[in-house]
């Protein structure tokens, strides 16, 4: 099967919105490619390399966003994925850099790039106890680890992501045995199939994209936890009486504040709120938005450029 291989050029900062409007259009991967992340594993010490071309360090390299279209589908889809980064850009212009947003195409085999994708990821140590593991790799668990089988080609949220991995993080502060636990915006399901294994009783898992709930469902069910695991197509839960001891959101800035009032209804009394996809330019408008529905702000963590909150009700 032959594809068109999309590439968008832009910024670090604009990369997750872009990459958020191409899962709208493919079931078939969408990578992001960010010199900043081989320099924070070099500096983190995580991976080495003998040598780096010192021009990769330039600040005007591009970001790149590539998203794989059926080859028969690209003439229809193309405009509608272009018009749609554009409206994107011209929203979000004020807060964010997003670079030439220059597209690109050519065409590629399926196997040949489905090979490649696959290769890329590995087993992903987060946090304490979290190990993320494609659902394609044999991996022998050692003691204390929480294994999450995740298939990384259906939607986002694989752990790599500092925003993803934030939360985990947090969630492995915060959760109590016997909690439940709310995600809003759920991707790949990644959080709410994290809460179960570390202890929750249940799990609820919104998202309004119809891949995100396939892909969520479909990873819930093989890490054995659908019976703890609701997972539903909606914007927010509309039934007041589901409370969670917590609540993830991982989304972006902008809708996190339009979210703010509508969260709290959900949210037990001495619960815990951990929101994360936030941008240095967003940070204290989101503050601002959440200590005004009377949750106090308790950390702040920053990895990358991305920053993640946690609150108490």
């Amino acid at each position: 099967m032959k594809f068109t291989e999309l590439t968008i050029h832009t910024t670090s900062e604009g990369s997750e919105v872009i990459a958020d409007v191409l899962w709208g259009y493919t079931n078939y991967g969408v990578a992001i490619s960010d010199v900043k992340d081989v320099i924070a594993l070099q500096q983190n010490k995580a991976m080495y390399w003998d040598y780096i071309d010192e021009s990769l360090t330039n600040d005007r390299c591009d970001v790149l966003v590539k998203a794989f279209i059926p080859l028969e589908e690209t003439e229809t889809t193309a405009p509608k994925i272009r018009a749609d980064i554009e409206n994107a850009a011209i929203n979000g212009k004020e807060y964010i850099d997003f670079g030439s947003l220059e597209i690109t195409r050519r065409i590629v085999e399926g196997d040949d790039w489905l090979e490649i994708w696959r290769k890329h990821f590995r087993p992903l140590h987060i946090g304490a106890s979290v190990v993320i593991v494609p659902e394609w790799i044999d991996y022998d668990k050692e003691d204390g680890e929480v294994i999450i089988k995740l298939d990384s080609n259906m939607a986002f949220g694989t752990g790599e992501h500092e925003t993803t991995s934030m939360c985990l993080k947090l969630l492995q502060d915060y959760l109590k045995e016997g909690d439940v636990c709310i995600d809003v915006g759920c991707g790949s399901g990644i959080l709410g199939i994290a809460a179960v294994k570390l202890g929750a009783k249940l799990a609820y898992l919104t998202d309004i994209d119809d891949i995100a709930v396939k892909s969520a469902k479909h990873n819930c069910l093989n890490n054995g936890v659908s019976a703890k695991a609701v997972v539903a197509h909606s914007d927010l839960l509309n039934d007041a009486e589901i409370k969670g001891d917590i609540m993830l959101a991982n989304i972006t800035g902008e809708i996190l504040c339009r979210l703010a009032p509508s969260i709290p209804k959900n949210l037990k009394n001495g619960g815990t709120l951990i929101l994360s996809g936030i941008i240095e330019s967003r940070l204290d408008m989101v503050i601002k938005a959440f200590t005004a529905q009377n949750l106090k702000l308790e950390k702040k963590v920053k990895e990358g450029e991305w920053f993640a909150l946690s609150f108490k009700l």
